[in-house]
């Protein structure tokens, strides 16, 4: 009988054992993707549905439906198919609106990241750290978290910085493609651009130390090299690039060089690649097999614990063969394990290295908590322009707001005297 017994046990840990080498067939790529994707959740750094719903529904929500919307990468059904376990969507507006409306903008970019998970508590929860990350990933949910795509859309001002952390904001990309009063950005390295401030401003210091203490990501997706390089030796937290590949594989200025990648893992941040056509080829043209090419590269580099998926979906016009859409994402994983990416090398770039970033900052922000806020607010001249008033600032002229006024009138004289010489010309 005690035989039958033991004969019977083996048959079934026999049986057991096909079927788990079955469910996991280490050539069937596709099968461990997704077995990795059910385990760890992928996270991606940038996605700009936000900017779509403004753009083609001017932000009404209501008209709107996010299972049915066909015409964008993004949408519930394919956010389902790419096994999408956390989104940072992108609070973006356009460099036009530096100096004029980016922070009215920018906080109606964050209320309708906010009305979307409001919208559809089925599918997203409102994320703020790395523990909300996982929480939401137990209850099958993408959990959602919001990053300020710009410099531009802070104004210069330390306060809107610590008010859009209270909304919710995580990560705040140093610049887009314009330089703003305390940071150079990406154009400055083509030539197409002068520098302004050789990097960082005194002020730009400012707003990485205040980032620091508040527990922010430093996006360095679209910045200068020189600011790559001087915010990875200022900041005491790793940073990020949200959605940006690598400069060897692909030479756009708006990807990352190989010495930063180096530094990037001396300092534990992470790259996060970016699917662009332009980004992946520098061609119009590109395949899901280019992209793997800069997993690859960054990997033989600096190590697969900086790597991340930064898709870009959503803000791009072109994306490659095989990577359509949200939901081709597990493709891509299936092609890195193909290469011979180890489960362990996958489950860090899906989720494991953004997590352990974003755990990184905390610390460094709960180690701050005796700091005091950063009140000093950047020098008037900085910032002087017709459209800013100067309340609060010593005043230079002994009337209140009349060197605004001035320099009002000197512009509008200006216009005038151009109008007038073209018309007379």
């Amino acid at each position: 009988m005690l035989h039958r017994v033991n004969l019977a046990s083996c048959l079934v840990l026999w049986i057991t054992s096909c079927a788990i080498t079955l469910a996991v067939d280490p050539n069937d790529y596709m099968a461990r993707a997704l077995q990795l994707m059910s385990e760890t959740p992928l996270i991606d750094g940038h996605n700009d549905l936000p900017w779509q719903l403004r753009s083609q529904f001017n932000n009404q929500l209501n008209k709107v439906d996010l299972n049915k919307l066909a015409n964008t990468h993004t949408n519930i059904p394919k956010i389902k198919d790419g096994r999408l376990g956390a989104q940072f969507w992108a609070a973006y507006v356009p460099c036009d609106t530096q100096y004029k409306d980016a922070v009215r903008q920018t906080l109606e970019q964050i209320d309708v990241i906010h009305r979307m998970c409001q919208k559809y508590p089925e599918i997203f929860m409102f994320a703020t750290s790395s523990q909300d990350i996982l929480d939401a990933f137990k209850m099958n949910k993408t959990a959602s978290l919001i990053g300020v795509e710009g410099g531009h859309s802070l104004d210069s001002s330390l306060g809107t910085l610590r008010t859009m952390y209270q909304l919710g904001v995580r990560y705040l990309t140093l610049t887009h493609s314009c330089n703003t009063p305390w940071v150079d950005n990406w154009l400055v390295d083509t030539g197409s651009e002068p520098s302004e401030h050789k990097g960082l401003s005194s002020f730009g210091k400012q707003v990485i130390a205040e980032m620091n203490r508040l527990g922010m990501l430093i996006d360095l997706a679209h910045v200068s090299e020189e600011v790559m390089n001087q915010v990875l030796t200022l900041s005491k937290a790793p940073v990020i690039f949200s959605h940006s590949s690598a400069y060897a594989v692909c030479p756009h200025k708006r990807n990352v060089p190989d010495d930063v990648l180096r530094r990037v893992n001396e300092t534990k941040g992470i790259v996060m690649v970016n699917f662009y056509n332009d980004y992946v080829t520098c061609s119009n043209t590109a395949s899901l097999s280019d992209v793997a090419d800069h997993f690859d590269h960054i990997k033989k580099v600096a190590g697969a614990d900086i790597i991340g998926f930064g898709g870009d979906y959503d803000g791009v016009p072109r994306v490659p063969e095989g990577l359509e859409d949200v939901s081709k994402v597990p493709n891509l994983v299936a092609e890195l394990l193909r290469r011979g990416w180890t489960d362990e090398e996958v489950k860090a770039a899906l989720g494991n290295n953004l997590l352990r970033v974003m755990s990184e900052v905390e610390k460094v922000r709960d180690s701050m908590s005796g700091v005091i806020p950063d009140d000093v607010p950047i020098p008037y001249e900085d910032v002087q322009n017709p459209c800013r008033t100067s309340f609060g600032y010593p005043s230079t002229t002994g009337s209140n707001g009349s060197a605004h006024l001035l320099s009002t009138l000197a512009l509008l004289i200006t216009l005038a005297l151009q109008a007038w010489i073209t018309l007379t010309g």
